[in-house]
């Protein structure tokens, strides 16, 4: 009888570790709604300094983890003040303490920012965002689409991107 509570606790404990090594620390997510969806790797604040230190003021960032992150509208839309035509776009960001810049860029599949300046001639619009300073920080990078909106939160900032 010892043994059977013995092997039972072990395989317990060796499922529950087992599943804790497979969840991932950035689930890949997707939101959906009026014609807008967007994937994106969800990093999770964990007591770091997300702007200007993980995220670095003036360089442009994948906005999310992982893959970066993409956009597609399933018609023609005004994003941020400016026309896009229907279609799939990756979305870069450049963080500022004020003013952000939000990039559409049509080349897909890119990992990260890094290849981002060899690709930059693909830019499709380029337009800047006002910084709205959240009183209580955010803990998981989260994109929502509230009506004729792209709404990103994270940390202590929040971008609302007007889209219609």
């Amino acid at each position: 009888m010892k043994h059977f509570f013995l092997a039972t606790f072990f395989l317990a404990f060796t499922s529950f570790v087992f599943a804790q090594e497979k969840a991932p620390k950035s689930p890949h997510l997707t939101v959906e709604n009026n014609g807008v969806k967007i994937v994106y790797g969800q990093p999770s604040k964990r007591g770091r300094v997300i702007y200007g230190e993980l995220v670095p003021y003036g360089q442009v960032w994948r906005t999310g983890a992982d893959q970066a992150t993409e956009i597609t509208f399933s018609k023609d839309v005004t994003f941020g003040g400016q026309k896009v035509k229907a279609g799939t776009y990756t979305l870069f960001t450049i963080p500022d303490p004020q003013t952000w810049t939000v990039i559409l860029n049509s080349k897909l599949g890119q990992w990260g920012a890094y290849d981002y300046e060899k690709n930059k001639s693909q830019d499709v619009l380029s337009v800047k965002i006002k910084r709205e300073a959240l009183s209580k920080p955010v803990e998981k990078l989260t994109f929502t689409l509230p009506g004729n909106a792209v709404v990103f939160e994270w940390d202590d900032t929040k971008l609302t991107i007007p889209v219609k």
